[in-house]
């Protein structure tokens, strides 16, 4: 059985999986269901930005910034690329697109179905900087290391070590959420690379929580599927009344 998960109140000082996403500004979305008596809210945009749509229509697929939960492409596993099609320029765009976003929002990982393709591709990067913006009793503790930019295409994971540890996560398709989740301390993942040529790679402690984080999202699975529900946290929770 896994070890009891740490406190609650640990999770709003954790700068976790995927890093804590940026809270959502700007104005407000569309509200599909409890919008309550005032009616759902509507999105507002500035004039060039209603132009920009106007002429060219709606963003389309890889989209500039992450899905949020509630997408239906979060929940749908994601199709193998044909090997033939790994070194073609849609699959290219589609890794390129991956890398920009995943270093803009701050991320160690970013998976293609949150960019709207339900793909099997995943790209995880973890920078001097990431680390240094941590405590560094933090890292240590969770065992994180810096690790170079790394694309997989059609990965497959196994777990080299079946024993857990419990930290936070977070997504930025959950923005402002993080809970504490389970995971397998080793593992192994063996794929493609960008250019079509085969990888194995063996991870342990952060970033095996990485990959199975990205893993899961190929498979159509949110860490909120296996988190402990007890210590899930809105990460403003101390500046909403303050």
């Amino acid at each position: 059985a896994p070890p009891p998960p740490p406190p609650a109140a640990m999770l709003s000082r954790s700068q976790s999986l995927l890093r804590l996403p940026r809270p959502p500004g700007g104005v407000g979305v569309p509200a599909s269901g409890l919008s309550g008596a005032a009616g759902p809210r509507v999105k507002q945009r500035s004039y060039w930005a209603a132009l920009r749509r106007w002429l060219w229509g709606p963003a389309a697929p890889p989209f500039p910034r992450p899905c949020l939960a509630g997408h239906p492409v979060l929940r749908a596993e994601a199709a193998a690329v044909p090997e033939a099609e790994v070194r073609g320029p849609e699959v290219q765009r589609l890794v390129a697109a991956l890398v920009r976003t995943m270093r803009r929002e701050g991320a160690l990982g970013l998976s293609a179905p949150q960019l709207g393709v339900p793909l099997q591709v995943m790209v995880l990067e973890v920078t001097p900087g990431i680390l240094e913006a941590e405590a560094p009793s933090a890292s240590r503790a969770r065992g994180m290391v810096t690790v170079p930019l790394r694309i997989l295409i059609n990965p497959r994971l196994r777990v080299l070590d079946s024993r857990t540890s419990v930290w936070p996560e977070a997504c930025h398709s959950l923005p402002g959420l993080a809970a504490c989740v389970a995971r397998y301390r080793s593992v192994e993942v063996t794929g493609l690379d960008e250019t079509g040529q085969p990888v194995c790679w063996q991870a342990s402690d952060w970033t095996a929580r990485i990959l199975q984080h990205e893993m899961d999202h190929l498979k159509g699975q949110l860490y909120v599927d296996k988190m402990d529900s007890r210590t899930l946290e809105n990460l403003q929770w101390m500046e909403e009344n303050d």
